[in-house]
């Protein structure tokens, strides 16, 4: 498992509160797959909170990916709605767990937000 993932999943409790605002909760289970071994992470999210194991357990939703897919996901240079329906991973289980828990990932390198485009555009404050 690369250092970025590490600091991924390590970084998720302190940026809970700012991203979990929905009054969504459960446990989320990610399967990271590589070569022929898979790593588990178990992430129990609730509003404000997110709780990381690496480990394997009972969950609400599960999210298959492999390691290199996901490391792009936690750079921002892939998006996690894209990957599920082009079947680059697997998802089972409640889907507001896999909604909620992509805001964690980093949006790609480049992007602004529309509004701020418009007000330069407009030379609005």
């Amino acid at each position: 498992m690369s250092q970025a993932m590490e600091e991924f999943f390590a970084s998720l409790p302190a940026r809970a509160p700012a991203i979990l605002r929905a009054p969504v909760t459960g446990t989320l289970q990610i399967d990271l797959t590589t070569d022929h071994r898979t790593d588990h992470w178990l992430v129990r999210l609730s509003p404000g909170k997110a709780v990381v194991d690496r480990a394997r357990g009972p969950a609400d939703a599960v999210w298959s990916s492999s390691v290199d897919l996901f490391e792009r996901l936690a750079t921002g240079t892939a998006q996690s709605i894209s990957a599920v329906l082009r079947n680059e991973s697997t998802f089972s289980g409640n889907v507001m767990l896999f909604l909620v828990f992509r805001r964690f990932f980093p949006t790609p390198p480049g992007v602004r937000d529309p509004r701020e485009t418009a007000r330069e555009q407009t030379g609005r404050a």
